[in-house]
């Protein structure tokens, strides 16, 4: 079945926060102020995450992406991952993580099933990585990714973000990991989530800056395609290269005309754009006792306001621009 939004996008992807919290404190992630915690009874419960794909699914939504915070930390997310696997209609499952706790559970995410891996991680440099992230776990990241690599985990992805000033000097040292290992490593665009987060582009390093960095010290890059993918991200490879290079570019190319998700967000609200403030709850009416028929309503407004595309930097603004009205908020 198709799932599109009023600009004729396929929504096929939806990615699933299980838990606000996070094993590590980065300096650009987390604002100057102490966050509010969520409590346990304010986070959606897995049977309740459960029965939304139950519904979604049927409706064309066949991609999905289990992310934080760091959702590893989150008691039972393997058997979470295990059970995604009775939904037919998922063709992919996917992780995202930071990796502190991967080597301890990879051997778990394997039986699991071996969903994806993806793998944030800003430095090869254990004593900044303790800068940036306020732990001391480099080497235990490391091990757990060739942990995975050495279990067969593929594609194995790495996702670098490089901010001036802060690791922007690592780039062809991250693009060098391709070289020999066939690893995937993404070079995203330091992009603000939500309209209320703090951002400044002078600390935005576009993905041409990245492309030219590459190409000036490892080598040429060229084009590389190898399946379908829904991701945004743009594919190369140095010649001879056993792994990838990708470029997503939120800030410098919107990719918002081939936008194919949905974020639903631990506490409970569907966000039709990453980007902006405006939430549906589903969280409310789920534990109202509604039944998938309300489900489904609420799914396909999430559909009916998704934004044709934001405007960071584009313009002062960090609006979203939104079929019909302008929310923040929207009830079920």
């Amino acid at each position: 079945m198709t799932f599109q939004d009023p600009f004729k996008r396929r929504i096929d992807y939806l990615r699933i926060s299980i838990t606000d919290r996070c094993n590590l404190s980065c300096v650009y992630c987390k604002p100057k102020v102490n966050m509010k915690v969520l409590s346990h009874h304010d986070i959606l419960a897995y049977e309740e995450i459960l029965r939304l794909v139950a519904v979604a699914a049927p409706l064309g939504i066949s991609r999905v992406r289990v992310t934080g915070g760091e959702p590893l930390i989150r008691r039972g997310v393997v058997d979470f991952i295990a059970s995604l696997k009775q939904y037919g209609g998922l063709e992919d499952i996917s992780l995202t993580t930071n990796g502190v706790l991967l080597e301890k559970m990879v051997n778990d995410l394997l039986a699991a099933g071996r969903p994806r891996l993806n793998i944030s991680l800003d430095s090869l440099n254990p004593a900044r990585f303790h800068q940036i992230t306020g732990s001391d776990c480099w080497h235990r990241v490391w091990r757990g990714v060739s942990k995975a690599e050495a279990l067969g985990f593929f594609p194995l992805k790495i996702n670098m973000v490089p901010v001036r000033g802060v690791n922007d000097d690592e780039i062809a040292d991250f693009a060098r990991l391709t070289i020999h290992r066939r690893l995937h490593v993404r070079f995203i665009e330091f992009m603000p989530i939500g309209n209320h987060d703090r951002w400044r582009r002078d600390v935005c390093v576009s993905a041409d800056q990245i492309r030219a960095v590459i190409e000036r010290e490892v080598g040429p890059l060229v084009p590389f395609t190898s399946g379908i993918s829904a991701g945004p991200s743009d594919n190369y490879q140095v010649p001879g290269a056993q792994g990838v290079i990708g470029f997503i570019s939120p800030i410098s190319r919107h990719f918002c005309k081939s936008c194919r998700r949905l974020r639903l967000t631990a506490d409970g609200k569907i966000r039709p754009c990453l980007i902006s403030d405006t939430e549906i709850d589903v969280k409310s009416p789920l534990r109202a006792g509604c039944d998938d028929k309300e489900l489904e309503r609420l799914l396909r407004l999430a559909l009916e306001v998704k934004p044709e595309k934001h405007n960071i930097g584009a313009a002062r603004t960090m609006e979203t621009t939104c079929p019909r009205r302008t929310m923040s908020k929207i009830g079920g």
